[in-house]
């Protein structure tokens, strides 16, 4: 969806700080990475990368001022967090270029990469790698039943993707339904009943801000009802880290993988 302050004309640039995971994977995947000047303190791959660079705070406590010290001649950012688009506001008002992602599906995925590559001068890589990644993703073609599946941005209480979320695209692609994908929301929050209703065949734990081996299928198991719902009743409740379908980048690839197993073994 377009934002006020969505992006501005600039030269290629040469300095950019990065506020959030995706963007600076993108940053990293076009060949870019000399590029950046700093990140946000969630951006964590890829570690040689990031473990050297300024980092000025986490993604709704962005230090404005530091980002501006760094003197970059574009910050790349995004609306996909609620209240994001204080920061962005807040980077505006700086006097910081920006160039603002709200991607709400895989070809808004793939469209931001171009965005960012003709920003950073390297528009043909930018088509090189939407390139890679949809022919890495590519449609299950079934006639049976798709399963239905049920990826949880958050236990409790229980968020999933909605109609406006690239995940639900990514489900799609990998053989399965999303059952909540007709709702016009980016994510919707679950009560047990809800649940009990859709009775999903598959379960994916992608918890935002926790690390994959955290993760605890006990948590879904003993939530009240949940014993009927056929993902949890047969075993299958998976972990696939938030890196790898919460991130609008490169690595949703893996996320699909993983997604196109789990849904082949429930089909």
């Amino acid at each position: 969806m377009p934002y006020a302050f969505e992006e501005q004309p600039v030269a290629m640039a040469q300095r950019v700080f990065s506020h959030t995971c995706s963007n600076t994977e993108i940053v990293c995947a076009l060949g870019c990475a000399d590029r950046l000047v700093g990140v946000d303190a969630d951006s964590d791959h890829p570690p040689e990368v990031v473990a050297a660079l300024p980092r000025a705070g986490r993604d709704l406590d962005l230090d404005i001022r530091q980002v501006a010290a760094l003197a970059p001649d574009l910050v790349l950012t995004s609306l996909t967090v609620p209240g994001h688009d204080r920061v962005v506001e807040a980077l505006a008002q700086a006097g910081l270029r920006t160039l603002v992602c709200d991607p709400q599906s895989l070809d808004d995925v793939y469209a931001d990469i171009r965005r960012i590559g003709a920003a950073l001068g390297v528009a043909q890589r930018a088509d090189a790698l939407v390139a890679a990644m949809d022919a890495a993703m590519p449609a299950v073609e079934t006639r049976a039943r798709r399963p239905t599946v049920l990826v949880e941005w958050w236990p409790k209480p229980v968020i999933v993707p909605g109609r406006r979320s690239w995940v639900t695209d990514i489900i799609e692609r990998a053989g399965g339904t999303n059952p909540w994908g007709s709702a016009d929301a980016k994510s919707l929050p679950l009560d047990d009943a809800d649940a009990r209703r859709a009775a999903p065949d598959v379960v994916v734990m992608s918890w935002c801000g926790v690390k994959e081996a955290d993760y605890r299928a006990d948590v879904v198991r003993r939530r009240e009802g949940w014993s009927a719902v056929p993902a949890v009743a047969a075993g299958r409740i998976h972990a696939i880290g938030e890196a790898f379908l919460g991130r609008p980048g490169p690595r949703l690839v893996e996320g699909y993988r993983r997604l196109r197993a789990a849904i082949a073994a429930a089909g």
